[in-house]
């Protein structure tokens, strides 16, 4: 079996779904190559000839080298303007590279000028015509090579900006493999599969589509039976672990699918009835061991929805070895200042941290189960023990009006100090979740495959405005300008960590 990543995608870490796959199919006997065509694309697309001749242009491609060195170079972080040029310059590059075909390409973004990512019939289109995409030229060489002897090609499809791309190569294996047996996964599969009424429109395409973890599907296909007990550790062996953009390897792993806490109102995770399915904790702390071990990471980015505090717990208690970072929740046990530190001891450099909102009447409509006053004190800790925080915001629920996202500012802005970075997000209402109906809606991107809904805000502050507050308010406060310009451009908290080293 091969077992592909496709572009488009941040690519400063391994893809930890196909790992995930790796280990399992290894575990029971079944080998299986990994090609990572997010990173491979990209470098390529990066090494092609320059169709247009401006100065910005002609720079980048002449500094593409040196730019790529400094991405995998821990000095640069530690000088955030040169890590914005060589970014932005990286991103330039790829931007002008596929220029011709309309197609605006980055480091963390793909768009098409006709095609739609939501849309079922175009993405049956981009499949027909694969040679209209910028990244032809790399998979219908390097797929050849890899496809000798293998039966069975699994994709993981995660990310909107992947979807164009996955039926492009999917529409090349048609054409020139027509005896190779497709499965298609991953998360935006699956968001897709818990659809109500979900009636597959791919079947000419893809012989077979997996909603949720894969192990056990692509085992069945295979012919083998999973054997019960604890999951196999991923596999990241077989992928180019020196050549990602980072200084050294960020090794992904997840503790566990769905989120522990699971109440937030108008949370996709709900409204697709994903469960919390933890790791056990000992499997957790002996496969990060092994890893480490294994592959000398320089960083470890746990992908939980939210790091239970029972793992939380025993990683304070075990360490991991090298430093470390992931998504918890504003709760009593980093309102404990002992904790906190027990945590920086372990290695734990930054913590993402979902506050959403400032205000104590939003939260309980959103069903946080969040207090301020907890969360500020979360805030005073962390920082008073050198743990970074990164604070996600979000404007614009059915909750908030002008007044109470003041109130965000306000918040904001007395704990400026102990907030290094902000990713500042519009409300997007999932299409079929238990609060779409009671706000009335209708069709929020026009295609089949949408996963959210626009809606009538009870309080009259439509996106427009929200938008107006954010840019024109919002950003523009001293405090939070400053935390907005720490922001690594283009790959946000992925590479955010890598400043607390």
């Amino acid at each position: 079996m091969l077992l592909i990543f496709p572009p488009l995608a941040k690519a400063c870490e391994p893809p930890a779904g196909v790992a995930r796959l790796a280990g399992s199919l290894k575990a029971h006997g079944h080998p299986c190559r990994l090609l990572d065509a997010n990173l491979e694309g990209q470098l390529w697309l990066l090494e092609q000839p320059l169709t247009v001749a401006d100065t910005w242009s002609r720079r980048a491609f002449k500094g593409r080298e040196r730019n790529l060195a400094a991405l995998r170079d821990m000095p640069t972080y530690r000088s955030p303007d040169r890590l914005r040029r060589a970014i932005s310059d990286l991103n330039r590059l790829l931007n002008v590279s596929s220029a011709d075909s309309g197609i605006a390409v980055g480091l963390a973004d793909y768009q098409s000028g006709t095609l739609s990512p939501v849309r079922a019939g175009d993405l049956r289109a981009a499949a027909q015509e694969p040679e209209r995409n910028p990244f032809y030229p790399y998979f219908s060489r390097r797929l050849p090579e890899l496809l000798a002897g293998v039966g069975t090609v699994g994709i993981s499809l995660n990310y909107l900006s992947q979807a164009l791309c996955t039926f492009a190569l999917i529409g090349y294996l048609r054409a020139h493999f027509p005896a190779v047996k497709i499965v298609l996964g991953g998360g935006l599969v699956t968001s897709w599969m818990q659809r109500p009424g979900w009636h597959n429109p791919f079947g000419s395409l893809v012989d077979h589509l997996v909603s949720g973890a894969g192990e056990g599907p692509l085992l069945a296909l295979l012919g083998r039976e999973a054997v019960s007990g604890q999951p196999a550790p991923p596999d990241y062996t077989d992928l180019p672990l020196a050549d990602y953009l980072s200084p050294g390897l960020i090794l992904p792993y997840s503790g566990g699918s769905g989120c522990y806490w699971n109440r937030c109102s108008f949370c996709p995770e709900r409204a697709e009835g994903n469960a919390y399915h933890p790791v056990p904790i000992a499997r957790v702390l002996s496969d990060l061991r092994a890893l480490t071990d294994q592959s000398g990471p320089v960083l470890i980015h746990l992908l939980d929805n939210a790091v239970s505090p029972a793992l939380l717990r025993a990683l304070a208690e075990q360490p991991p070895g090298p430093p470390w970072y992931g998504f918890a929740r504003f709760d009593e046990h980093l309102a404990d200042r002992d904790f906190c530190r027990a945590l920086k001891r372990s290695g734990c450099v930054m913590l993402k941290l979902g506050l959403e909102s400032g205000d104590q009447g939003v939260l309980e409509r959103m069903c946080k189960g969040i207090d301020l006053g907890v969360a500020s004190q979360v805030l005073h800790n962390l920082r008073e023990c050198g743990i970074a925080v990164y604070c996600y915001l979000l404007f614009g629920t059915p909750g908030e009006t002008l007044v109470e996202a003041r109130r965000t500012l306000d918040f904001v802005a007395r704990h400026h100090q102990a907030i290094n970075f902000l990713n500042l997000a519009l409300f997007n209402m999932p299409l079929f979740g238990d609060e779409a109906a009671e706000y009335g809606y209708t069709p929020f991107y026009e295609g089949d495959l949408s996963l959210y809904t626009a809606f009538r805000h009870p309080g009259g502050w439509d996106r427009r405005q929200v938008r107006h507050f954010i840019e024109g308010e919002f950003k523009r406060h001293p405090a939070v300008a400053a935390i907005v310009r720490n922001d690594p451009p283009q790959f946000g908290s992925n590479l955010a960590a890598l400043f607390m080293l």
